[in-house]
């Protein structure tokens, strides 16, 4: 079996140590990241889950534990962080508010021209991050700041995606959007990773857009990871997740509602498609909803 390409060692992360104001952020978390792998990250306001992801690209130091990458500790080498972040790629709730160059192209270009491209490379992969991320291609010589809303949350996802990342980290990347904006959104990102077959961690507090993307969820609660599984076991504890603040996808609820009530459907339903296949199913055979 292939090495993880991502692993923590009992990290934590300790706020205002030796003050009045001390509080462990992240405890004792202990995960193995596959490549290839979609991880869904959620949590209730203050679970850690931010926190965690800015450690796990070298943002944030831990106070004690370890994150590796490909096997190697990413605090071991000082001057290979910048390179850390080149590999795993970090995109911010509300990405939009780090745009800050002339033009939208110039942006996009920023991390590739850091990464010490030549030119005629960092052009080709503006035109392909752009395309990946849904920005039309009239977009890139205006000025990022006469973008509407959801284009510039696709120009900042463009600038991390330029940098073809390993492992694509996206913090609430569909917060604020209508739902059409982040349905959208939601596909060119699932696009996107089987194109590149990186890895992919998405924090979402819609467990609608996890249960639809996610191969795997990862819950944080008051900084501890509660549950690490497969999609479909962790949002078949429904009611562990709600002691937690969180909440399954409509229709698993429906369906877990219907299964106390005796029709034979599957644990953890997680789309309305799926939902949709086995309720027809019995219906076919004769049976009653």
């Amino acid at each position: 079996m292939s090495k993880p390409i991502l692993r923590t060692e009992d990290l934590c992360l300790v706020y205002g140590k030796g003050t009045p104001f001390e509080k462990q952020a992240v405890k004792n978390v202990n995960i193995e990241i596959n490549r290839g792998e979609v991880i869904g990250v959620i949590g209730h306001t203050g679970s850690g889950k931010s926190t965690l992801m800015q450690m796990l690209n070298g943002l944030i130091k831990p106070t004690s534990g370890k994150v590796y990458l490909d096997g190697t500790d990413i605090h071991a080498d000082k001057k290979k962080l910048r390179d850390v972040r080149f590999r795993v790629g970090l995109v911010f709730q509300y990405p939009e508010n780090q745009l800050f160059e002339e033009t939208v192209r110039q942006d996009i270009a920023f991390g590739p021209r850091n990464m010490g491209l030549p030119d005629e490379s960092i052009q080709k992969r503006v035109m392909r991050a752009a395309a990946f991320s849904g920005l039309k291609e009239e977009l890139l010589d205006r000025s990022p700041f006469d973008l509407s809303g959801g284009e510039k949350r696709r120009a900042a996802i463009a600038g991390v995606i330029a940098m073809d990342p390993e492992i694509l980290i996206l913090d609430e990347p569909t917060a604020g959007l209508d739902p059409m904006g982040r349905d959208v959104l939601l596909s060119q990102i699932e696009a996107y990773h089987k194109s590149r077959n990186n890895t992919v961690l998405l924090v979402s507090h819609s467990m609608e857009d996890i249960a639809g993307i996610a191969d795997k969820v990862l819950v944080m609660n008051h900084g501890v990871c509660e549950m690490f599984d497969t999609t479909r076991n962790v949002f078949s504890r429904s009611e562990e997740l709600e002691t937690m603040g969180l909440r399954v996808p409509q229709i698993t609820k429906i369906t877990t509602e219907l299964r106390k009530k005796g029709v034979p459907l599957s644990e953890g339903i997680l789309t309305v498609e799926d939902a949709f296949k086995e309720i027809s199913a019995i219906l076919k055979k004769g049976g009653r909803i």
